[in-house]
């Protein structure tokens, strides 16, 4: 399981604030969120199995 970089967390961490109507003041909470999604994501990956080998 790779950690998400800082690239990938600033990116997603913009597109939900600007999702949220880009509120002033919530940076850090939009920065958690995004990184917990993209961590989820990492491990849904993984947990998934190819159907053929």
């Amino acid at each position: 399981m790779t950690e998400p970089t800082e690239q990938d967390i600033r990116e997603r961490a913009h597109r939900l604030w600007e999702q949220a109507g880009r509120p002033e003041g919530r940076d850090e909470e939009f920065w958690n969120a995004a990184e917990q999604e993209l961590r989820n994501e990492d491990r849904s990956n993984t947990l998934r199995t190819p159907d053929t080998l």
